[in-house]
């Protein structure tokens, strides 16, 4: 497997807290990876560590083979887009281009003006006259433009109303098919990830949870429902990652790479917020820890 995005150990620290800690990764190329877990989990320190903003405290981090930030031509070879789809309110749409032209050695201007042209965007308006939705497509075309192998997206749609959500994350979509980009999207909006990602990382309290390809994720977690029981009886090879019962009844959610012979439960199939939902509450348990080893 070729890794876009390596990471060994990897820590940050901010004085005596860890904003994230033992993070170890192979995020393969040519996926787009949907990065997913609560505030102030480590997703955007992640991000940064990747983008070469911020150097480790801890670990070693490689992107598309190289030290994040270690040259002009290791920069031109990552696209960026911060939270808020950062632009420059007193520049014209126009000017943006130019500025990408002058700061990117492989810079498309055919690509950047067809995007323009199709999103009916003004060239000569200010950035900060635009819509929210018109200023994130515009952060897109200067991140997509500048021709990078991977594109880093940090909660670009956060702010957007759903139809400005949906045209963005369809562009990134167009963008990643026809210019064959790696991508790696934060987001606290699993419908969009469910939609858009093949590759999945929970990062929960500075650690990642699990990581892995959509489907088989999705094939290796069920939903077990049947008469009350101690889970702690099911066989060795079925991590339980949530429960709850009542007085005659278990539900649990649980991994398990093999078949499920038991008779007694029902198993049905979960969506991936139910995934999603089922790591991030197990968040300051102890309990944790061995449903990740489990899974690498």
């Amino acid at each position: 497997m070729t890794a876009v995005l390596r990471a060994r150990g990897l820590g940050k620290r901010y004085r005596k807290h860890w904003a994230l800690s033992d993070c170890t990764l192979d995020v393969p190329a040519g996926r787009v990876v949907g990065l997913v877990g609560p505030n102030g989990a480590g997703k955007t320190t992640l991000l940064n560590l990747a983008s070469g903003q911020m150097a480790p405290t801890a670990g070693s981090i490689e992107v598309l083979g190289a030290q994040p930030a270690e040259s002009p031509a290791q920069l031109a070879r990552v696209g960026y887009v911060a939270q808020d789809t950062p632009t420059y309110s007193g520049l014209t749409v126009a000017e943006h281009l130019k500025l990408g032209a002058r700061l990117n050695p492989s810079w498309d201007d055919a690509l950047a003006r067809d995007r323009i042209a199709t999103l009916g965007l003004d060239p000569r308006r200010r950035a900060g006259r635009l819509s929210g939705g018109q200023r994130a497509q515009l952060a897109l075309t200067v991140g997509i433009a500048k021709r990078p192998e991977l594109l880093i997206l940090d909660e670009p749609v956060a702010a957007l109303d759903p139809l400005a959500r949906r045209e963005f994350m369809q562009a990134l979509m167009e963008a990643a098919v026809e210019q064959r980009l790696s991508v790696v999207l934060s987001s606290h909006l699993v419908s969009d990830l469910e939609r858009t990602c093949d590759y999945l990382i929970v990062l929960v309290d500075s650690r990642v949870q699990v990581a892995g390809d959509v489907d088989e994720l999705l094939a290796s977690h069920h939903r077990l429902t049947g008469p009350r029981r101690d889970p702690s009886r099911l066989p060795a090879d079925q991590h339980v990652l949530t429960e709850s019962h009542t007085d005659r009844q278990t539900s649990l959610i649980v991994r398990s790479d093999g078949p499920l012979h038991d008779p007694s439960w029902t198993v049905g199939r979960i969506s991936l917020e139910d995934l999603v939902l089922a790591y991030m509450s197990r968040s300051g348990g102890a309990g944790a820890r061995p449903a990740l080893e489990a899974l690498r």
